[in-house]
């Protein structure tokens, strides 16, 4: 009786093990049987399907996100931009979704191409000018529009659609590189041309303001100078009035102190020159 219950228990278990799956919160499951769908199940929870007849596919049915490709776009105006977009998506029909693409690998190559296709059949009708202005939103609802209506076809429905980011080909952008570096020094160029035409300016005015004050200060100077010896011419024209003896003696002594005082001075003069009539009986005169 052991021999016969004991496999019996093994084989209900194993038909019980087999019969039994969960579906978690972030899932929804479809249950086939030979590939064929026989039951939706979108709450989570413990259920129940045939064994070995049925089998199960599981669904995530959160917001996706799809990162497409880099694709490139021209413009209206031919110029050409590098787009990588972005997309979020969610499952909101899973029978349809089974049908069409069968699973989220399919899916995903499949709006990649849809996104590419209806990025270039927007964008392409706008300038390049329009695409990097606050007016790309516009077109980017346009995007998701025409996106949202193809995959409504495989049970989808797209929540955003977003450009990361709009370059230029390297080629384009080192040619605006270049023509902006070329501006640049020309700007550079008009800058330093200015500024030596400014100093050249700042530097004349300055040499005339400096000529002129040297100028104004030389002739105060020769003004001063000249009242100067008009004062003294008069001092000492007063002072030859006063006593014409003391004053020509004075001039004497100054003019021995010039003309004796060096070293290697050497005179040679008649002992009665008018030059030497002070060295003569000194002490007489001193008397």
């Amino acid at each position: 009786m052991k021999k016969i219950l004991l496999p019996l228990i093994i084989v209900l278990g194993a038909t019980a093990f087999f019969s039994i799956f969960i579906v978690k919160e972030i899932n929804q499951a479809i249950v086939l049987q030979f590939g064929d769908p026989k039951r939706i199940i979108s709450s989570p929870g413990i259920n129940f399907k045939i064994p070995f007849i049925q089998n199960v596919v599981f669904l995530d049915k959160r917001i996706l996100n799809l990162d497409a490709p880099p694709e490139e776009v021209i413009a209206s105006d031919q110029k050409r931009l590098i787009v990588d977009a972005f997309a979020r998506f969610q499952i909101v029909d899973p029978l349809k979704f089974y049908i069409s693409v069968g699973n989220e690998r399919v899916a995903r190559s499949r709006l990649s191409t849809i996104i590419n296709s209806r990025i270039r059949s927007v964008l392409g009708t706008q300038r390049l000018q329009t695409l990097l202005s606050a007016d790309r939103t516009n077109q980017m609802a346009l995007i998701q529009d025409g996106v949202n209506n193809e995959a409504e076809k495989f049970g989808i429905k797209i929540v955003d659609v977003r450009i990361k980011r709009a370059d230029l080909p390297p080629a384009n952008s080192e040619a605006i590189y270049r023509r902006m570096q070329t501006e640049r020094n020309r700007e550079a160029k008009e800058f330093r041309a200015k500024g030596a035409e400014m100093a050249i300016t700042i530097t004349s005015t300055a040499d005339k303001e400096v000529t002129v004050i040297l100028a104004e200060a030389e002739k105060q100077s020769q003004i001063m100078k000249g009242e100067g010896d008009g004062q003294r011419n008069k001092i000492f024209a007063d002072a030859f009035g006063k006593d014409p003896e003391f004053f020509a003696f004075y001039r004497a002594m100054q003019a021995y102190e010039k003309a004796l005082i060096g070293g290697e001075t050497s005179l040679i003069l008649s002992p009665d020159s008018e030059f030497f009539k002070f060295f003569g009986n000194i002490k007489a005169k001193l008397d």
